[in-house]
């Protein structure tokens, strides 16, 4: 969708974003658009099913116009259908006969793109040539590669073990077992996993690394195999295997994205105000299905009713030592609200995050430290020691959730800019329009146009 004044074709913002301060406790009803995590997952099966299937309330963003972009290039049928979604249309996704090479995939800076389409595109008859923007040729796909070589695919990376690269594809893959270390994302095992069933023999993937960052999303991943007919089993805490077969056709509905729901209900932390959002699953595999703990632990109150979660601030945040191995994407937004809290706050189990759209530690210190705060780097985390702040230029560094730790930072401190807010586009295109109306008191859809990301 495109919302006013908003187009996920619009450039870079040519100035800086003035934040806004909250001169008040915040009092509002969010509601935030759909799963990209989700939206991906469903659509790479829907491609791969025996039977065409309907996506409800997808995310309409950067990330999901990329993958719904390179799965066509592949031969997949996807239409934007009419909905109840109040986000955007629906989509509706036919599988090929077979998926085809002879292309090139550019997977922009998303990295669920460039790790779920690789291993499809050994399943394609041609070559598939992957690549990405400038910016997101560092993110980690050694491990992939590797992977994919080792059960039978013949990939051309030049030796760089990185983006571009190409993938000879001959219309299947053997399958079998492999060993990875997936320290460095969970998308690798994610990766693999949706595509194994469509194995010749399917996978046995086993995880060699020292640590399993961002688990949740690999069993949001088994989870959405297992709705589509295909049962993973899991020997062990680092070890699946998935049966071959065809997953079946299924119609599904795409829950919001908790994770960018974190920045509005930290706002109620920050403000000591009250953020609803409604459409909260009582159950999820979403990393962001943690927050009601975490901010809880933080000193919010948190309560349910009628399918909404609602988080009460007290203008008191108390400083802690998290674990965020299982959610580390959650660290931006938890990073903010330590500079403002009554003692320091430690958060480790994230070292992976250093690859991510930017080094999101060193981002985040080196902004934090250009407004008068203080944080220091660790092996696998953050130590923020709270320190007054003065207001200055919050650098996104092209990555969405540096810009909403930026936004959450100027509720508190005057004067905060951010250089580039239209990166929140990759997840939430609606984000400034959003965040506006969360200090007016209530936020929900804009006004949407048929005009959605990824439309013919």
């Amino acid at each position: 969708m495109t919302t006013t004044g908003y187009s996920l074709t619009q450039p870079a913002s040519s100035s800086p974003w003035a934040a806004p301060l909250a001169d008040a406790p915040v009092q509002a009803t969010v509601a935030v658009p759909s799963s990209k995590s989700l939206t991906n997952r469903k659509l790479v099966l829907a491609a791969l099913s025996d039977a065409p299937s309907t996506l409800s309330s997808p995310l309409h963003s950067e990330d999901s116009a990329r993958m719904i972009e390179a799965l066509r290039t592949l031969g997949v049928g996807i239409e934007l259908v009419p909905g109840d979604g109040a986000f955007g249309p629906d989509l509706h996704v036919t599988p090929p006969a077979a998926l085809h090479g002879g292309v090139t995939i550019d997977c922009g800076q998303a990295g669920t793109v460039m790790r779920f389409i690789a291993p499809l595109a050994g399943l394609a008859t041609g070559d598939v040539t992957i690549t990405a923007h400038a910016s997101a040729l560092h993110r980690p796909m050694g491990e992939m590669i590797k992977a994919l070589r080792e059960i039978g695919a013949d990939i051309d990376d030049g030796g760089h073990w990185a983006l571009p690269f190409t993938v000879r594809g001959r219309g299947h893959i053997r399958g079998g077992e492999v060993t990875i270390d997936a320290s460095g994302s969970s998308q690798f095992v994610s990766g693999l996993l949706l595509a194994a069933p469509r194995f010749d023999v399917g996978l046995h993937l086993i995880h060699s690394g020292s640590r399993l960052p961002s688990v949740p999303h690999i069993d949001m991943t088994v989870e959405t195999l297992a709705r589509r007919g295909i049962q993973v089993e899991r020997p062990s805490a680092n070890e699946w295997v998935v049966p071959a077969g065809v997953p079946r056709g299924r119609d599904a509905v795409i829950e919001p994205d908790l994770s960018n729901a974190a920045p509005f209900l930290a706002a109620a932390l920050l403000t000591g105000g009250s953020v609803t959002i409604p459409g909260w699953p009582p159950t999820s595999t979403q990393p962001g299905a943690l927050l009601p703990e975490i901010l809880s632990l933080l000193g919010a109150r948190t309560g349910r009713r009628g399918g909404a979660l609602t988080v009460t601030g007290k203008r008191r945040i108390a400083g802690v030592d998290l674990d965020l191995s299982a959610a580390s994407e959650l660290s931006p937004t938890l990073f903010s609200l330590a500079a403002f809290a009554d003692a320091p706050t430690t958060l480790h189990g994230i070292g992976h995050i250093r690859g991510h759209e930017t080094n999101r530690i060193d981002a985040l210190i080196g902004n934090l430290r250009a407004l008068g705060g203080e944080a220091e780097e660790l092996p696998d985390g953050i130590r923020i020691t709270p320190r007054p702040l003065h207001g200055g230029l919050w650098r996104a560094h092209h990555d969405h959730r540096i810009a909403t730790a930026g936004a959450l930072i100027g509720l508190r401190v005057p004067g905060v800019e951010v250089d580039d807010i239209s990166t929140t586009a990759k997840t939430m295109p609606e984000f400034p329009q959003l965040w506006a109306q969360l200090l007016q008191g209530e936020a929900g859809p804009t006004d949407a146009s048929s005009d959605a990301p990824g439309a013919a």
